[in-house]
């Protein structure tokens, strides 16, 4: 039993669930005790019926969330779909050819003696790009992020390959994730609040604020002094206001707080959703095969309902 879950450990870090099921599956094939064959199954089991469920949680995010524009999305959770730009019109390059990319992932695998390939280390970009439509801009931060990409570019040198997923400049780019404005469209800026902290700022430290106000120099502010003070930070933080709504808005895109799904993608909404169906449908598979498989074995060796 402990040489399932250490071998269970080393691949769980670099394998996706359909991977580990199939290794589970070799697992079962191989195992030599009851013990060994139950704890299988019932991972098989289990993660057949958590795959299943997170794949329809996420079928029906891409399917239910309306597409919209970004210069009037809502804020909160929102879908939007346009072209990569660079951020900063500065992209990244990439690290398996030195090109220009938004976006990569990239695996190196080593060849064995036996002539398999084994996964040696992963590496993947957290730069924030551009999505860009026809109403305006905003910033993705892919960190956190399921990136369903189609590009994959793989090189063979020696008994090294490297294989990368990116996104390049103009592909078209889903988005699915927290929606925020910064700017002209915050409306968060509290003008009677900011006028409080300035003045609390000024009556910490004294000195300045008996330089600034006290005019008959007695060391003193009195009440018509502290009227003044006051008309003074009323109107810095007018200022303050007025630059802040003055600023262009600023959109972006990351990862939702409460944990729904966030995905980047460079596939069309309706490929997402028929891979996410067939996904549901495979965990099922696993499910129901490990349930039935279960049922069997516990009848054939006589186990306790």
């Amino acid at each position: 039993m402990d040489a399932l879950w250490l071998r269970l450990r080393r691949h769980w870090l670099v394998l996706s669930l359909p991977t580990l099921q199939l290794v589970l599956f070799g697992l079962l094939l191989q195992a030599e005790s009851r013990r060994d064959t139950l704890a299988t199954l019932a991972l098989l089991l289990a993660s057949g019926l958590w795959g299943w469920l997170r794949s329809l949680r996420r079928l029906r995010a891409v399917a239910d969330t309306p597409t919209a524009r970004i210069a009037s999305a809502a804020q909160g959770y929102a879908e939007l779909r346009g072209r990569g730009e660079p951020f900063g019109g500065q992209p990244l390059l990439s690290p398996l050819n030195q090109l220009p990319v938004l976006w990569y992932r990239l695996v190196t695998e080593r060849r064995d003696s036996e002539g398999r390939w084994r996964h040696e280390r992963s590496e993947e970009s957290d730069a924030s790009f551009l999505l860009v439509d026809a109403s305006g801009e905003c910033t993705v931060d892919p960190e956190g992020a399921e990136m369903l990409v189609q590009r994959r570019e793989v090189s063979v040198s020696g008994e090294l390959r490297l294989t990368q997923w990116s996104l390049l400049r103009h592909d078209p780019i889903y988005v699915l994730g927290d929606f925020h404005t910064q700017g002209s469209a915050e409306a968060g800026f509290d003008e009677a609040a900011r006028m409080r902290e300035l003045l609390e700022d000024w009556k910490a430290d004294r000195q300045s604020l008996l330089a600034r106000f006290d005019l008959d120099r007695d060391g003193q502010i009195d009440l018509r002094e502290w009227e003044l003070a006051r008309a003074q930070a009323r109107r810095q933080a007018r200022r303050e206001r007025d630059a802040a709504l003055a600023l262009p808005p600023q959109h972006q895109v990351r990862a939702p707080a409460d944990g729904r799904h966030y995905l980047i993608s460079d596939l069309d909404p309706g490929r997402i959703v028929r891979r996410y169906r067939l996904w549901a449908g495979f965990h099922l598979t696993v499910f129901l095969g490990a349930a039935a498989a279960l049922a069997w074995y516990g009848q054939a060796h006589g186990l306790p309902r």
